[in-house]
């Protein structure tokens, strides 16, 4: 059932509620629950990625919560209820870079009274979070499952440079400028997102905010029966241009227009059983409050340097706690970064369990398909070693 909030009710399966809690660094994080009534269970913890929020779990949720479990959900930083967040073009980027967001994890499950969970389960973006929650803080994360975006592992650290052996600097080529140079030319969605324009090119858009994450999630579904994923050979303008234009776009045109070439049906729409427009309307309310701004920060993050900075002061470790991976089959995520699902299981994970490619499903995996996502997931729970 919803809950009523100054921001208004969601629809939420029955099981679910909604609440804030202060994370212990600085946010009013709203928080989606499930199982929450009696206590002493164990907690398992779900992030979710970009254009998204904690509401994308509501289907996995009360089939985890019925297996015994505490499930928690939060709106990241930057995204939907929770506040206390300033997503300023022209303000401090840090609070959005992935060492404080394992901190905002950390200081809601502290608040919250948990000083360690049975797992941590992300998706997209939340992927990465999950992935760094798990090996900077193993003690409190005792497992991991990662959905849709690879975790190859942690920026290098120059090594041995004292006495002059760095050698030449390495090179390659402007992957940008080769981009430019296709024909048509072609553009990176990332650095597109880290743009001045990206966040007013959405919010502003011809076809409303809610026909644009409409086509969005259609165009990055299995619906979209062009998602054919395969291995890309290597980090080339030519390769990545074999993506479809969610990721690698016409240089001219913007997001918005990019979802607009692929809007589905009416028809289709009907069809999409996964997400009824009643639901998708909780996406198209909550980002026509904030905007998109607060989510681009993350990979600004990512494109300004910042991450790959403060991350390398972890260099050389791995993740150890065991993991597992799950993600469509027709899902490009898998490879948009050629080689980084090999790196995962190869070096990064030292404990994988599985990795799992979802019938059925594009890069939405635990909407478009919960009942099996559910189902690995508690097999995941189940098995650790």
């Amino acid at each position: 059932m919803s809950t009523s909030t100054e921001f208004g009710n969601l629809p939420l399966p029955k099981g679910i509620r909604s609440r804030f809690v202060k994370n212990n660094n600085g946010l009013n994080m709203h928080v989606l629950e499930a199982g929450f009534q009696q206590k002493g269970r164990p907690c398992v913890l779900l992030l979710h990625g970009f254009p998204e929020l904690a509401y994308s779990w509501r289907k996995v949720m009360p089939q985890l919560a019925d297996a015994g479990y505490h499930v928690v959900a939060p709106d990241q930083r930057g995204y939907g209820r929770t506040t206390g967040w300033n997503a300023d073009y022209d303000g401090d980027l840090k609070p959005f870079g992935s060492l404080n967001l394992v901190r905002d994890i950390v200081g809601l499950l502290s608040a919250m009274g948990y000083r360690s969970v049975d797992a941590v389960f992300g998706h997209d973006a939340g992927s990465l979070v999950a992935a760094w929650c798990a090996l900077i803080r193993p003690d409190i994360f005792q497992s991991v499952a990662m959905m849709s975006a690879p975790f190859a592992g942690v920026p290098s650290m120059p090594y041995d440079t004292a006495d002059g052996n760095e050698g030449a600097p390495a090179t390659s080529p402007d992957i940008h400028e080769e981009m430019v140079a296709l024909s048509p030319p072609r553009k990176h969605y990332q650095w597109y997102y880290s743009t001045r324009e990206a966040n007013g090119d959405m919010v502003d858009c011809k076809q409303g905010i809610h026909d644009f994450i409409r086509g969005y999630y259609h165009h990055k579904s299995a619906d979209w029966k062009l998602n054919k994923p395969f291995p890309l050979k290597s980090w080339t303008a030519g390769e990545l241009a074999k993506m479809p234009t969610y990721y690698i776009m016409h240089r001219d045109s913007n997001m918005a227009e990019t979802a607009a070439e692929e809007m589905p049906s009416a028809a289709e729409i009907a069809a999409c059983t996964w997400l009824p427009d009643d639901e998708l309307r909780v996406y198209s309310e909550e980002y026509s409050r904030n905007g998109f701004q607060g989510g681009l920060q993350w990979y600004r993050c990512g494109t300004s340097g910042l991450n790959g900075h403060e991350l390398s002061l972890f260099s050389g470790r791995t993740i150890d706690v065991p993991s597992c991976f799950i993600a469509g089959k027709s899902d490009w995520g898998i490879y948009q970064k050629p080689g980084s699902i090999e790196a995962m299981q190869r070096t990064a994970c030292t404990r994988m369990q599985a990795c799992h490619l979802v019938d059925g499903a594009g890069h939405w995996v635990q909407q478009e398909q919960p009942d099996q996502v559910s189902q690995l997931l508690l097999e995941f729970l189940d098995n650790r070693e």
